[in-house]
């Protein structure tokens, strides 16, 4: 299985951010994305910190070179502050499950920008994988409007910020990979962190949002939401999001993460008490027989 570390780890990836969707949704509806967003690059921080001072014995990345600060930096200000900022803006628009399926354009897009800045390429099962996958997904969600047409029933204001989300992930994956090289997962996710939360810092500062901010520490669902997306989504998201595109091609680690709202369904099923429609199902086989063609 360690043929398969990448993949493996994408896919742990998709689990992660599952959770991560529900609490931050639930939290930038009750306290706004920009709270949201600044408060959990905090706490994963924090989180990052304690985990480089049991196991690599550093509390910050000391030991990065220069290119690895410079090309992680910068992906972290793409993918956290540009990417997640509108993606976080999305969630109050058009809700977690719907942001979460534009971002099933996120393989098409990496794999474009891995191929023309990293010279990546697939195989062709690893194609046709990423085509069943995406395909799957969306067979899934539109499935909800049964027996209607498809049309626009979102804001399109949530919708575009949604694909700028995109946007800001795929670029930062591909940069990502770029700066982190051979270096430890954890650590360059820290030193992305750290860019994002200086990002986040500047708007706030700026805006004269430290008052909104302060604010959102008094509300106590919101705060567990922060909590729990933290901790699942930068922390262990990101880090294993880096460590699957050490050990696999940038498209192939975005394809296995995008199949999050698939995810949704069970949890969607079970604790919100929504219903699912056998097309729910179809588009979960579809999707999963694309996953399993990376494993070929």
């Amino acid at each position: 299985m360690q043929a398969y570390t990448g993949e493996l780890a994408a896919l742990l990836v998709a689990v992660f951010w599952t959770i991560t969707a529900l609490s931050f949704e639930v939290a930038t509806k009750r306290v706004g994305s920009l709270a949201v967003n600044i408060i959990r690059l905090a706490f994963a921080l924090i989180f990052l910190s304690i985990y480089g001072i049991l196991v690599r014995g550093l509390a910050l990345p000391t030991d990065a070179s220069s290119h690895q600060w410079i090309w992680l930096a910068l992906s972290g200000l793409i993918g956290f502050v540009f990417g997640d900022y509108f993606l976080f803006q999305s969630y109050r628009m058009i809700s977690s499950r719907i942001a979460m399926l534009i971002m099933t354009f996120v393989p098409p897009v990496t794999a474009l920008l891995g191929w023309f800045l990293l010279g990546e390429k697939m195989g062709t099962l690893h194609l046709i994988g990423m085509t069943l996958t995406v395909g799957g997904i969306v067979l899934t969600v539109f499935s909800k409007v049964k027996g209607q047409k498809i049309q626009l029933k979102y804001p399109a204001k949530g919708l575009f910020y949604a694909f700028l989300g995109v946007l800001g992930q795929a670029g930062g994956l591909v940069l990502s990979k770029y700066g982190m090289q051979d270096y430890d997962p954890f650590a360059a996710t820290q030193i992305r962190i750290i860019a994002g939360f200086i990002g986040f810092a500047l708007i706030v500062v700026l805006n004269g949002k430290i008052p909104l901010i302060i604010n959102a520490f008094k509300n106590t669902k919101a705060m567990w939401g922060i909590t729990s997306g933290s901790f699942f989504g930068p922390f262990l998201g990101v880090s294993f999001s880096l460590l699957a595109i050490q050990y696999t091609t940038t498209g192939i680690a975005a394809t296995l993460m995008a199949i999050v709202p698939i995810l949704i369904i069970p949890p969607a099923a079970i604790f919100l008490k929504q219903k699912v429609s056998l097309m729910d199902y179809i588009g979960a086989v579809i999707s999963v027989g694309g996953v399993a063609l990376f494993f070929l």
